[in-house]
């Protein structure tokens, strides 16, 4: 059975954070309802990645919650990570599907490119992102996103759609006419000196959207 991306919040974890620091807020967060983590490929010099993954996962999966990494499919099978995020379409996509010996979830950066979401269709991916909806810090090499291509891609295709970049609860009624199944933050939550109770704040904005809209 293929794996399916939840709605709701996608968690990307900056692997470059003091490892205490992540932990304890990674720990904080996940009591709450997550529907999935991504490690960020900006590990530190030296650090042991295979370790600090397989830290990330075990507590993640605790919750049942998925955990990806941003492009590092080669360490798919290394550790029990459960799907790879991509900025862009790499040239060998069909050999690395073959590289993978397990059943992963696959999701992709789209911007303002509708090609990359008609890419995603044909390759049955079980997501994609579009980056950014906002100016941020954490996603300043995307361009911004034009609101018209992310209600085109619903046009083109079913797949749940994400949005991320400089998302803050003070402007995501902007988000509200868009088909949107869940949003990725970064700052908003790690940086936060409360993370599980930002985390709260954006999930009841969702809810609330979703009480009088019927997106996917």
């Amino acid at each position: 059975m293929k794996k399916v991306m939840r709605s709701g919040i996608y968690l990307i974890l900056d692997p470059s954070m003091d490892r205490e620091e992540l932990m304890n807020k990674l720990e904080e967060v996940i009591q709450e309802d997550i529907a999935a983590v991504q490690i960020w490929d900006n590990f530190l010099l030296g650090e042991n990645i295979l370790d600090l993954i397989d830290q990330i996962v075990q507590k993640c999966h605790r919750q049942h919650i998925p955990v990806l990494i941003n492009n590092r499919w080669d360490l798919l099978a290394l550790t029990p990570l459960d799907g790879v995020h991509l900025d862009s379409i790499p040239q060998d996509f069909h050999e690395i599907q073959q590289a993978c010996k397990k059943e992963v979830l696959w999701g992709i950066t789209c911007n303002n490119d509708l090609m990359v979401v008609q890419w995603a269709e044909n390759n049955g991916f079980n997501y994609i992102s579009f980056c950014s909806m906002f100016p941020s810090s954490t996603a300043n090499s995307c361009d911004l996103v034009h609101f018209d291509v992310v209600q085109d891609a619903r046009k083109i295709s079913n797949i749940p759609i994400y949005l991320a970049g400089g998302i803050k609860p003070e402007n995501m009624e902007l988000l509200n006419e868009l088909p949107y199944s869940g949003i990725a933050l970064v700052s908003g939550i790690m940086n936060s000196a409360q993370p599980k109770e930002s985390i709260k704040k954006y999930l009841h904005i969702i809810e609330k959207r979703n009480e009088t809209r019927n997106y996917k």
